[in-house]
Formats: C-alpha cells, sequence, structure tokens
C-alpha cells in the first residue's frame, strides 16, 4: 500500500483547521519565534537608546528597519531558522543567529554582541510566551468566548418570561423561566471573564538564575533590577522581580486553571442544552443539505453540543496537565516546561474550537413554547410547595391551624400526577384567610415563577 503524503496528525490542524486558525498565528512554533525575534530586537534597541554598555542610540531608520524585520517575519525567516537549528540544535541560538545576520544586513555589525546581551534562553523565552499567550488569549480566545456569552444574552432575555419546568434531580420542580435558566450561565461565565481579564503576565530578564550575575560583571554601575523592570513592562508584561532561571510560571497555571473552570461551565451550558433538546424544549433547525443519521433520515442530531462537550474535555486534560507541570522545577531549571508549554495551542485551540461549536449551536436552535406549557399543565404537583408554604404563613398569622401541612400536600402529591381539580378542591377545603386563599386559587404551573423575569435585570449589559 502507498504511503500517505504528509498529513497533519492533530484534527486542530487538519478537520478543524478553520475555526482555530487564529491561534496559529501566535501558539505555533512559527508565532513563538516570531515573537523571540521581537524580544530580541527590542533588547537591542532598549540597550542602544540607553547607552548602556558603551553603545550609542540607532538611527530612527535603523530602529524603524529592525522592527519592520521583527514584525514582517515570515516564511523566509521561518525556513532559515529551521536550517540554522538543524546545525545549532539550539533554537534561541539560532533566532540569536538570525538577528546577528539582520544587523550585519544593515551595516550595524557594531552592535553585534549586544544581541542576546547578559541573557538565558529563558530571558528569551518567558517574555516571548508571555507576549503570545496574552495576544492569543485576549485577542483569539476571549473574543470567541464573549461572542457566545452575548447570544446567551440575547436569548435570556428573549425567553426571560417563558414559563418552563424545573428539573431538580430530573424530575418535575418549582417552575422557572427558560431566560432565567440561560442567564445563569451568562451571569457565571462574566464572572470568569473578568478574572481572565485581570490576568498578571508576569515576565523576568535575570539572566542564567536570576541574580544578575553576568551584568554586574559587565557594567557593576548600572541598576539593572531597574532596567529589568523597565524593559520586561515595555513589552506589556508585569515584571517578576525573584526567579530562578525560568520564570516561575504560576501565573500560566493560574490562567490555565481559570480557562478550564470557564470550560466546565461550557461544558455544564453543553450538557443542558442537549438535555433540554432532547425534551423537546428547544427544537433544533434544520440545516439545508445536512444529514442527521447515515440510516435515520428523519434525525437532526445535536452534533455542535456533542462536539463541544468532548473538545472541552480534551482542553481541560491538557490545561489541568499544563497547570501542575509548570509550577515544578528542578532547583534553578529543568526542561519540563521546554516540551510542555509548546501544547499551551493544543489546549487553547480544543476550547475554541468548542466554543464555536457552542455559538454555531446556539445559533440553530428556537424554544418550543406549546412543549414546555404542556409539560407545566401536565405537573399540577409542583404546586404543592407553594401550598404547603402559604399554609405556614397562615399558621403564624393565626389565620390557620393546620398542623403539619407540609405532610398534608406531601401525602396528596408524592409520586402522583394530579389535575387541577384535585389542587382546587383540596385548596377550598383548606382552613385559611380568603385572600390567601384566593391567590392559591389562581395560581397555575406556567404563573408559579416566582420573581424569575425580573432576576435578569441582575445580569451585566450586554457585551459587544
Amino acid at each position: 500500500m502507498s504511503s500517505l503524503p504528509p498529513q497533519p496528525l492533530s484534527p486542530l490542524d487538519g478537520r478543524y483547521r478553520n475555526s482555530v486558525a487564529g491561534l496559529g498565528d501566535t501558539l505555533s512554533e512559527a508565532g513563538l519565534n516570531k515573537a523571540r525575534v521581537h524580544v530580541e530586537v527590542e533588547w537591542l534597541i532598549y540597550l542602544t537608546d540607553h547607552s548602556l554598555c558603551g553603545a550609542t542610540p540607532l538611527p530612527l531608520d535603523k530602529k524603524d528597519a529592525l522592527r519592520s524585520f521583527a514584525r514582517d517575519f515570515g516564511q523566509p525567516e521561518i525556513d532559515e531558522l529551521a536550517a540554522t537549528e538543524a546545525v545549532t540544535r539550539h533554537d534561541v541560538k539560532a533566532v540569536e543567529y538570525l538577528v546577528r545576520e539582520k544587523l550585519t544586513s544593515l551595516g550595524l555589525d557594531h552592535i553585534a554582541e549586544l544581541t542576546h546581551f547578559a541573557c538565558t534562553s529563558e530571558d528569551i523565552n518567558n517574555l516571548s510566551y508571555g507576549i503570545t499567550i496574552r495576544t492569543a488569549v485576549l485577542t483569539t480566545w476571549l473574543p470567541r468566548l464573549q461572542k457566545v456569552i452575548a447570544e446567551l444574552h440575547t436569548q435570556a432575555n428573549r425567553y426571560r418570561e417563558l414559563p418552563m419546568l424545573s428539573r431538580t434531580h430530573g424530575q418535575p420542580a418549582t417552575p422557572t423561566t427558560l431566560g432565567k435558566e440561560l442567564a445563569v450561565f451568562v451571569y457565571r461565565l462574566e464572572r470568569q471573564v473578568k478574572q481572565i481579564q485581570n490576568t498578571e503576565f508576569l515576565g523576568k530578564f535575570s539572566g542564567a538564575t536570576g541574580t544578575y550575575a553576568a551584568h554586574i560583571a559587565a557594567d557593576p554601575t548600572v541598576n539593572w533590577p531597574t532596567v529589568s523592570k523597565e524593559f520586561v513592562t515595555s513589552l506589556g508584561l508585569s515584571w517578576n522581580p525573584l526567579t530562578t532561571q525560568i520564570e516561575s510560571h504560576d501565573w500560566q497555571a493560574e490562567l490555565y486553571a481559570r480557562i478550564s473552570h470557564t470550560n466546565r461551565i461550557l461544558h455544564n451550558l453543553a450538557t443542558d442544552i442537549w438535555t433540554y433538546i432532547s425534551i423537546g424544549y428547544f427544537r433544533q433547525i434544520p440545516v439545508k443539505g445536512a444529514t442527521g443519521s447515515s440510516t435515520m433520515p428523519h434525525k437532526v442530531n445535536p452534533i455542535r453540543f456533542e462536539n463541544a462537550e468532548a473538545n472541552l474535555e480534551l482542553s481541560c486534560a491538557i490545561l489541568d496537565s499544563l497547570g501542575a507541570t509548570l509550577v515544578t522545577s528542578r532547583l534553578q531549571r529543568d526542561l519540563t516546561d521546554s516540551s510542555a508549554q509548546r501544547n499551551i495551542g493544543v489546549g487553547l485551540g480544543h476550547s475554541l474550537l468548542a466554543l464555536d461549536n457552542i455559538l454555531r449551536g446556539l445559533g440553530e436552535i428556537d424554544a418550543s413554547p406549546d412543549v414546555l406549557a404542556a409539560d407545566l399543565d401536565s405537573n399540577w404537583e409542583v404546586l404543592g410547595e407553594a401550598i404547603q408554604t402559604v399554609i405556614r404563613a397562615e399558621v403564624t398569622a393565626g389565620r390557620s391551624t393546620i398542623a403539619d401541612p407540609y405532610a398534608a400536600l406531601k401525602e396528596l402529591t408524592r409520586g402522583k400526577r394530579i389535575k387541577a381539580s384535585d389542587l382546587a378542591n383540596f385548596i377550598s377545603e383548606l382552613e385559611i384567610g380568603a385572600d390567601a386563599k384566593s391567590r392559591l386559587l389562581a395560581l397555575t404551573p406556567e404563573s408559579y415563577i416566582g420573581l424569575a423575569a425580573s432576576l435578569l435585570d441582575y445580569l451585566p449589559p450586554k457585551n459587544s
């Protein structure tokens, strides 16, 4: 049997490539190398701008050329780095050589030795990961999450007054509204958005073991911690003053835990929507030309939510593993983080794919008010809670002497389907005040929704 031409091993780079394409610009190997070039170039410019180590500021056109080189990093640079790394067997050293060659082409050989000056590879790597992860999360993943939240917000308000039978433990329970139940997910997800937006993306830039030893040896008159802080913050990161050779990755573990938590809320959403579809509360809008089953032509399967479940679980597995691995580094350095961090894009990619499926799935469903109404009308026993609670209030107010109203309602309703007339007869014979009796007789499962609709007023404004 003949071999296939080279194929993507991960479905994220194959079948689902279009859904996660935005992450490739930052969390791929090429995206990491582009960020490394950016950091190396900015360090050169910082050193020269501040006249450190005998350097003088570069002319503006030279600085612009260096920054354009970093910004326009593309296939030629990718190919050159691959060829260089095949010889050096060291990815960051290959980046250093690439930058040195650019300096030569710009007539800047006189500052070549400032390339990667006083840096350990991890100085470049941790800043590059900080930049790429921040960009990927805040400009690709988070906006997709916010689109899902916005759609949920829209549907929550659309159905805010649509009564729905609750199911606690899967059994008929006090009614709510469909909109209020969707609003619960909006509120939960919005809390996670705030925490993720407040992530502190840390960076270190302090040499081989975090002591600035080489820096001090080169020039003991410079306040190198201040230089480090200024440089790290100029890249949009927060400065970590106390590290080993590596930045400790605690912020990454915290971020991945928050994203995993968000994934699990989304998983809960997907399983709830799937269940609502299965009992007919939502109908699926058929997509023209689509096939639900290879043998049962009538089927419209909730595949978007099932796909989301699987990918959310994969994302959590990877991100949880990263969070557990990255916070430990033997003594001052080991390389367990190096291989692990190359899978950040995979973990985030599965979450992004799930968000894409949930967003599409939400756009392919519609509520079924007739099914919701029929279900409510078949479960008058859920008013038992209201009746026994009213009796308790009447007893307390001295308008009734009924003993153990809970037991009375339990005897009437538990495990039974009762009719409106059954409850009306029961209420009519109750020893309670006239106003209370009138309120109970007017109550229906459809109207027994408390403040469900108005609770949506507690939602934050819909994001754009």
